[in-house]
């Protein structure tokens, strides 16, 4: 009997980098947001950053405004190791594809954002205060129709890099919130569709070398 083909299974990115990763990707933040964005418990991601300060790879800033930021070495060693692992995957091709499609979507998604928080009022463009409950449901209607859309980039993107996984339950849980009420959840908050969009763009920027114009 000939034996069965097992097809290959994701790369999963050990729990250091993707800390420091994610860092890269969101920026000078507190604890809670980069346990959020990295999808780990806030004790595992205190203590990776700890051991990252320790090696001069990140710096924290104490107080109200402080947080968590790379350093130029962490940036350094961010880019040689994220550059690794896509070699060891064999996942560039798959990554860079996916990167096309998601490049298809942006302008939409940019374009629901402008539409979420302006709209036309006697044929001028207004705030969009969110009191005309149509026109909300329509344009949440359109965020939907995107998300299944972008569902696709979601998948093909973490069945190369399991890392990548981490994006699809955070998107669904911003629209998820939008629809229940909170409006803030879709273009608004650090926590909105936009702006996990915005960092899975930065992911995949960082991912593929490519730099950011």
């Amino acid at each position: 009997m000939s034996p069965v083909e097992v097809p290959n299974s994701p790369h999963s990115t050990s729990t250091d980098l993707l800390v420091l990763h994610t860092l890269r990707c969101i920026g000078f933040v507190g604890l809670a947001r980069v346990s959020e964005a990295a999808g780990l418990p806030a004790h595992d991601v205190e203590s990776e950053l700890l051991d990252l300060a320790a090696s001069g790879l990140v710096t924290h800033v104490r107080g109200d405004f402080g947080g968590w930021g790379l350093t130029e070495a962490g940036r350094a060693a961010d880019v040689q190791r994220i550059s690794a692992e896509m070699d060891a995957a064999g996942a560039r091709s798959a990554v860079a594809k996916a990167y096309e499609d998601f490049l298809v979507l942006n302008p939409e998604l940019l374009d629901l954002c402008t539409a979420w928080q302006m709209r036309s009022v006697d044929g001028a463009m207004a705030v969009n205060d969110h009191t005309d409950a149509a026109y909300d449901s329509r344009v949440l209607d359109r965020f939907t129709d995107f998300d299944m859309r972008a569902d696709a980039v979601c998948a093909a993107l973490s069945a190369e890099l399991l890392r990548f996984g981490r994006y699809r339950p955070r998107l669904t849980g911003a629209l998820t919130r939008a629809r229940s009420g909170a409006v803030e959840y879709l273009a608004d908050d650090i926590g909105s569709y936009h702006a996990i969009w915005f960092q899975l763009h930065e992911d995949l920027l960082v991912t593929l070398g490519i730099p950011r114009h």
